[in-house]
């Protein structure tokens, strides 16, 4: 028998696939979860977790900082596993192995990159393994051209090669890639069905108006859920909506009730973040949908708006790869965008996902220094460092319009169920039970908070009192520990 490591006595235990919700005792040894009683004698080391939530880690879907730093933050704000899925990476094996390389804090896993096939069979570009956030490829053909069939054929094997290679679905930014055509979408889709990965899509186009409206861009996910059989998962249903999402919440619950593979997520903020090269944004469709105009958009870096569209397509030309900040909604001062926001974020069976951003230096360039704290002259969405907690504090506590239960439900157990598709490694993963992995969090509901402002993004999240990555404290009696790395690969099954 294995000799219990730790002990937490006394929390209030919530696992989201059984409903259990009740004061208790959690054993761990070994990496694993391995009882749960109303009372367990003292481990090793016992915890005092009176008062506290003791829940299963937090599962990411759709982050991109990957880094030591970007790890540690999120580690704050209760995430366990932090994945890579809608942009993707390739060569898929090549990102694991030098993922394994490194010091992750949390487990790590990504899809296979359509993005970066794409790249490479229409630009030339290299494959070396890396994701394609703020990559720079001077040939523009990979975004504005149509692939020829011969084309579309070369794309789709590259992007199969990662799913053989342990890819966990793939990554779809559409919206990136306006010269994609409806043909390659669904090739690429036979294909995510034949191989029974999902897509994670960035849906091609965010207006308001017809064409190309966030609508049309619905109706070809549905699309192409029903003619193919492809799990569509639809990412940050906020951003992808903006000001329509009350009639997109209602096309994607008739999808969803009569039977057909789609899902979705949203981020609890109504600013979004991207690179400045992305083409939808000299787009006049996409633009009328924000607020202010070019105004509405700032650069990450230094917080400068732009004030007509001549300016930012010099700054895209000047570096396509910097960071900017999109407001979309005005939660603060609007209540009608503080319905729309709530409809994303409260959509039934929708999970939570932050698309956390690389943290970059005043330079501009991506910051992945070992320093803690993370210093302040370091940039990045808030949503980086705060997501989890922001929704927890906000639509758990405050304003209690969703219960603790199903709050972690869509942290924990609906991603995970989403990820089982692609590995087993998920079935142990987003609960609370014995046998499970002992990726738990210890939390503080009356306090847990997002901390980290568009001013100060830096300042991590508060309330997490202890969070164990595979039966490692990384954060203990609320300190990061800086000398562990327990992160394990999360990566599917090898075709």
């Amino acid at each position: 028998m294995t000799d219990t490591e730790y002990t937490l006595h006394g929390g209030r235990v919530i696992d989201p696939e059984t409903g259990f919700d009740t004061l208790a005792d959690v054993a761990i040894a070994d990496g694993r979860i391995t009882e749960i009683a109303s009372t367990l004698p003292a481990g090793r080391e016992a915890i005092d977790a009176t008062g506290l939530i003791v829940a299963p880690g937090f599962i990411d879907l759709h982050s991109h900082g990957h880094s030591v730093p970007a790890d540690r933050m999120q580690a704050f704000d209760g995430v366990t596993t932090t994945l890579e899925l809608e942009v993707g990476v390739l060569p898929v094996a090549q990102w694991y192995e030098t993922q394994a390389s490194r010091s992750r804090v949390l487990n790590y896993g990504a899809a296979s990159a359509w993005v970066a096939a794409r790249q490479t069979v229409l630009s030339g570009a290299p494959l070396d393994g890396a994701g394609t956030i703020g990559r720079r490829v001077a040939d523009t053909r990979w975004t504005a051209d149509v692939a020829t069939d011969a084309e579309v054929a070369q794309i789709v094997a590259l992007t199969r090669a990662g799913i053989e290679a342990g890819g966990l679905g793939i990554g779809v930014p559409n919206g990136y890639v306006p010269g994609s055509g409806v043909k390659e979408m669904v090739a690429l889709c036979e294909m995510a069905a034949d191989t029974g990965r999902p897509t994670y899509t960035h849906v091609a186009f965010t207006a308001v108006d017809d064409p190309r409206s966030a609508i049309e861009a619905y109706i070809r996910i549905i699309g192409y859920a029903a003619a193919t059989g492809a799990h569509m998962h639809i990412c940050h249903l906020n951003s992808s909506s903006g000001t329509d999402i009350e009639q997109a919440v209602r096309i994607l619950r008739r999808a969803q009730e009569v039977g057909l593979p789609v899902s979705t997520e949203a981020y609890p903020y109504g600013t979004s973040s991207t690179v400045i090269s992305a083409a939808f944004l000299t787009d006049p469709q996409y633009m009328k949908r924000i607020p202010k105009g070019y105004e509405s958009i700032r650069l990450v870096r230094d917080g400068h708006r732009f004030s007509s569209k001549e300016e930012l397509v010099t700054a895209q030309k000047q570096d396509p790869g910097q960071l900017i900040l999109t407001e979309f909604l005005d939660v603060d001062e609007d209540p009608d965008h503080s319905a729309m926001l709530d409809a994303s974020v409260l959509y039934p069976g929708g999970l939570i996902a932050s698309d956390a951003m690389p943290w970059i230096t005043p330079e501009g360039t991506f910051y992945t220094g070992t320093d803690w704290p993370i210093p302040p002259e370091m940039s990045a969405h808030p949503r980086s460092s705060g997501t989890f907690t922001r929704f927890l504090r906000l639509w758990a506590r405050e304003r209690q319009a969703v219960s603790w239960l199903e709050a972690i439900a869509k942290c924990t157990y609906y991603p995970a169920q989403i990820l089982e598709k692609s590995t087993d490694q998920a079935k142990t993963k987003g609960r609370l039970q014995a046998g499970m992995d002992a990726d738990v969090i210890v939390f503080d509901p009356n306090t847990v908070a997002d901390m980290a402002t568009f001013e100060e993004m830096t300042r991590p999240a508060e309330g997490m009192r202890h969070v164990f990555v595979n039966g490692t404290p990384v954060i203990r009696d609320g300190a990061l520990d800086t000398t562990v790395a327990p992160g394990r690969p999360v990566r599917g099954a090898i075709l």
